[in-house]
């Protein structure tokens, strides 16, 4: 699952290339009203990669709180059932990154990783308003070519306003941040009849999960922040987290004798190629990676360097680093396409709803320091850059500067981090432990973005819920040795000893 893929324009593609008490009263009182009714809350329905029969609904709300006879919308939400409902006052709430992504789209990751929790509770997934079925924010698609379009051409200014017009008639953009969402959110759980929630978010989600902690403390029993976006964090420093990743990734190669004999000069093959597409795109002919058939191609430096970033999110795509970039020295620019193709239009990020999160929330945080660091790197510049043309349209008025203060709690709490996630750092969960007083933060060694999909996090995630308490919680599991081997070449990869030793 992808995330904080901060670039918003109307165009997918140069995002992959670059890249929340009266109303909440309000709200509980209109479920209650239908609850009088005795209107059906869910109907029956399946969903993408599940098979069983699942329950979905939506929950009509004011666009503006504090108008609540204005514009309503239906915010969307789906229950997988529990397997043997013991705890039916409980749910598992699951919420998605991006920000921009739909949780109910997400649902068949959702029930991988919390399997052992829908044992006994359900999984509640509610697609965020601006995303989803939730009164969409999107934008248009141009009609580009991915290969071959040049995405330094692109005139984010104008584009954005297209997206903006496109929007601005039918939605109020400054009432889709992250305190207004999670009104939705309590009120969904209310309308449901939950009395407390386990809340798993990811990436994006441990925003809103941080939040929920803030605001609704009484109605959470337990929560797991995987891939952690601490409140104190502009995510717009991503940039340096991006550098952290790449240098980790040469460091792997480098200590690994096969990787290193393969690839002595990995780095400065990076900084080549890197510096070449920069002075001149190429453009020529390549198989196109889903037909095989000759296309054209323009790769720009943009696209070279976002797909490497992409890749960095994955350890299967991880592992195909180091021989693509070697063999985009040499002009062959196959494997590094294949990586390319595989970020287009799979990010499925509402760009409406993500302009107006990270305007609001993230690029009135960014200070000169900030600013400074992101000036000496590709990624960073290339981002804020981005994001400060998008908000010169999107025109969201700021939040408060106590959305930045760290979380003040006692509810059982499980971090996890991967060591080697070019997103969420680490270090970034520690700081969000710094006014937590019930916690445990585990960080797995050879894990990306996503850390429960990818380890024994989700089995973390289970036995607390179980328990109620982190106490007893091992991350040792999570130094188990499940490093993917890099490619050597287009068909063979290096071979780990028994020891997990390369």
């Amino acid at each position: 699952m992808k995330s904080w893929n901060l670039a918003c324009s109307a165009s997918k593609h140069r995002m992959t290339a670059v890249v929340v008490a009266i109303a909440t009263m309000l709200y509980v009182s209109h479920s209650n009203a239908e609850q009088t009714q005795n209107k059906p809350k869910t109907k029956s329905c399946y969903l993408k990669g599940i098979s069983d029969r699942l329950q979905c609904g939506k929950l009509s709300v004011p666009e503006n709180p504090n108008n609540v006879q204005g514009k309503k919308i239906d915010v969307h939400f789906a229950i997988l059932p529990a397997v043997k409902n013991t705890h039916p006052q409980e749910a598992m709430l699951a919420i998605a990154g991006g920000p921009g992504q739909s949780a109910i789209d997400n649902a068949a990751l959702f029930d991988k990783i919390l399997s052992e929790v829908r044992e006994n509770r359900d999984v509640l997934l509610i697609d965020q308003r601006g995303t989803g079925r939730s009164n969409l924010l999107n934008c248009d698609e141009q009609n580009l070519n991915a290969l071959s379009y040049n995405d330094d051409d692109i005139d984010m200014v104008a584009e954005t306003q297209k997206c903006l017009n496109s929007i601005h008639d039918e939605s109020d953009i400054t009432q889709y941040t992250s305190d207004i969402a999670l009104k939705d959110f309590d009120a969904i759980r209310a309308h449901l009849g939950y009395q407390k929630l386990h809340v798993y978010g990811v990436s994006y989600g441990t925003r809103m999960a941080q939040l929920y902690m803030r605001h609704y403390s009484q109605n959470l029993a337990t929560v797991t922040l995987d891939g952690v976006v601490p409140m104190q964090h502009s995510v717009l420093s991503i940039g340096e987290v991006i550098d952290r990743a790449v240098k980790l990734l040469m460091k792997d190669c480098q200590e690994s004798q096969n990787c290193h004999q393969a690839f002595p000069n990995l780095e400065q093959d990076l900084q080549r190629v890197s510096q070449r597409l920069k002075d001149t795109p190429f453009a020529g002919k390549v198989s196109d990676p889903y037909t095989g058939e000759q296309t054209d191609l323009l790769l720009t430096q943009s696209k070279f360097l976002g797909s490497v970033r992409l890749a960095l999110y994955s350890t299967s795509t991880r592992a195909l680093l180091p021989y693509a970039i070697h063999q985009a020295t040499k002009e062959n620019y196959q494997p590094i396409l294949g990586l390319y193709s595989l970020t287009v239009g799979g990010l499925d990020l509402a760009l409406g709803m993500h302009s107006s999160i990270v305007c609001a929330e993230d690029l009135p945080r960014v200070t000169t320091a900030m600013r400074d660091k992101a000036d000496s790197s590709f990624f960073g510049s290339t981002m804020l850059d981005s994001i400060e043309q998008t908000c010169s349209v999107w025109n969201m008025p700021a939040v408060n500067a106590d959305f930045s203060a760290p979380i003040m709690s006692d509810i059982p709490t499980l971090l996890l981090s991967g060591e080697i996630d070019p997103a969420t750092p680490p270090a970034w969960g520690d700081l969000a432990t710094e006014k937590l007083t019930n916690y445990q933060h585990f960080v797995a060694p050879y894990a990306t973005h996503g850390v429960a999909a990818q380890s024994c996090g989700h089995q973390l995630i289970a036995d607390l819920v179980k328990s109620g308490s982190v106490k007893e919680l091992d991350g040792k599991c999570l130094d188990k040795d499940v490093r993917r081997s890099f490619y050597l070449n287009a068909s063979s990869v290096e071979v780990f000893t028994n020891k997990g030793e390369k």
